[in-house]
C-alpha cells in the first residue's frame, strides 16, 4: 500500500509540474519579427532583376486594375520595388510605407533620382501605416506575415480606404523555395479567415504567380 501511495504521489507531483511548464510556456507568436534597417544591404535581394521572373510586377499590378486619379499604399514598401513601379502608373499617387526610417529614406533619394514626383514616403508604427489620407488600393507585399496583432490592425485599417477601396495581400506559399520560416508563411484560407474576422471578404484569388499567394479583399 505504502509502495503504491508512493507511486501515485510521484505520478501527481510530475503531471502539475508538466501543467505548470506547460502554463508558463510564451505563447507561439503570429508574426515574424525581423529589422530591415540596413536599406544598401537589402536592396541587393529586393530589387535583384531575378526577382522580376516570379514576382512578376507588371502583372501584379495590373490585376489592381488602378485608374487615374487612385491613391494606391504600399505597406511594407521596403527599398521600393513596387512603390516605383506603381508611381509610373498614370495618374497614380502612391503612398510608400515603412515602418524603417531608413527604408523610408533610401525610397525618398530612389523616388527622386528616378524622377518619381508622386511618391510620399511614410513613416509607420506597428499598429498603424500612419496613412495620411485614405486611398483606394492598399498593397501588401511579403509583410502579412511580419504584422503584429493583424486582427486590429486590419479592422483599423478600414478608416484608410476610400469607398470601394481593396487590399491586396501577396505573401509566400507553404511550398515556396524561400521565404519566411514555414511557421510563418499562411494558406490562403487562414488569410481568408484572419480577413473574414477583421471584417473583410475575398474580392479575387490570383493564382499566376509561382511562390506567392494574391489575395484582393475589399
Amino acid at each position: 500500500m505504502t509502495r503504491l501511495w508512493t507511486i501515485l504521489t510521484a505520478a501527481f507531483v510530475f503531471a502539475a509540474s508538466l501543467a505548470a511548464t506547460q502554463q508558463h510556456q510564451p505563447a507561439k507568436p503570429d508574426h515574424m519579427d525581423h529589422k530591415f534597417d540596413d536599406p544598401a544591404r537589402f536592396a541587393k535581394s529586393f530589387d535583384d532583376p531575378a526577382r522580376d521572373a516570379w514576382q512578376m510586377p507588371a502583372r501584379v499590378i495590373e490585376a489592381l486594375q488602378l485608374k487615374p486619379g487612385m491613391k494606391v499604399a504600399d505597406i511594407g514598401a521596403g527599398t521600393g520595388y513596387f512603390s516605383t513601379r506603381l508611381a509610373r502608373v498614370a495618374g497614380v499617387g502612391v503612398f510608400a510605407v515603412d515602418i524603417e526610417p531608413k527604408m523610408i529614406d533610401y525610397l525618398k533619394q530612389r523616388a527622386k533620382k528616378e524622377g518619381l514626383t508622386n511618391i510620399t514616403g511614410v513613416v509607420a508604427s506597428a499598429a498603424s501605416p500612419n496613412l495620411p489620407e485614405p486611398v483606394d488600393v492598399i498593397l501588401v507585399v511579403d509583410t502579412y506575415h511580419h504584422l503584429p496583432n493583424r486582427g486590429s490592425y486590419f479592422r483599423d485599417l478600414k478608416k484608410s480606404l476610400r469607398p470601394g477601396g481593396r487590399i491586396a495581400i501577396v505573401d509566400f506559399r507553404k511550398d515556396a523555395p524561400e521565404g519566411p520560416p514555414v511557421q510563418f508563411r499562411f494558406t490562403p484560407e487562414q488569410i481568408q479567415n484572419e480577413m473574414k474576422q477583421a471584417g473583410y471578404e475575398l474580392q479575387a484569388s490570383h493564382d499566376f504567380l509561382p511562390r506567392q499567394h494574391f489575395l484582393v479583399f475589399r
